[in-house]
C-alpha cells in the first residue's frame, strides 16, 4: 500500500503563487509516475501534470509555462509550483501516483483557491 499526503493548498490572490507537495510512503513500493489532477466545482477531473521516475514531464495545455512539476525521488516527493494563477484554476487538487506494478494511488486533495 502507498499513502499520499498532500500540503500546500490556500486562498491567493490572481497573479499569486503556491506550492504544491505530496509525499509517499508505505512499504514495499516504487513509484513510476507522479502527478496532479484538479477538479473544479462542477467539472470532471481533468490531469495536470506528471513526472516519471526518469524526470519526463507533462503539462495540460492551459498549465504549461506557468506550472511546474519536480520531483525528489530520494524523498518519494512531487512538487507542482504555480505562478500567475488564474480564478480558473480553483479546484481541488489531487496528488496521484502510479507504482511499478501499475497500481494507481491516490492523495485525499488540498483545496486551492484564487480570488480575482
Amino acid at each position: 500500500q502507498v499513502q499520499l499526503v498532500e500540503s500546500g493548498g490556500d486562498l491567493v490572490q490572481a497573479g499569486g503563487s503556491l506550492r504544491l507537495s505530496c509525499a509517499a510512503s508505505g512499504s514495499d513500493f516504487s513509484i513510476n509516475v507522479m502527478g496532479w489532477y484538479r477538479q473544479a466545482p462542477g467539472k470532471q477531473r481533468e490531469l495536470v501534470a506528471y513526472i516519471t521516475s526518469s524526470g519526463n514531464t507533462y503539462y495540460a495545455g492551459s498549465m504549461k509555462g506557468r506550472f511546474t512539476i519536480s520531483r525528489d525521488n530520494a524523498k518519494n516527493t512531487v512538487y507542482l509550483q504555480m505562478n500567475s494563477l488564474k480564478p480558473e484554476d480553483t479546484a481541488v487538487y489531487y496528488c496521484y501516483a502510479t507504482s511499478t506494478a501499475w497500481v494507481n494511488y491516490w492523495g485525499q486533495g488540498t483545496q486551492v483557491t484564487v480570488s480575482s
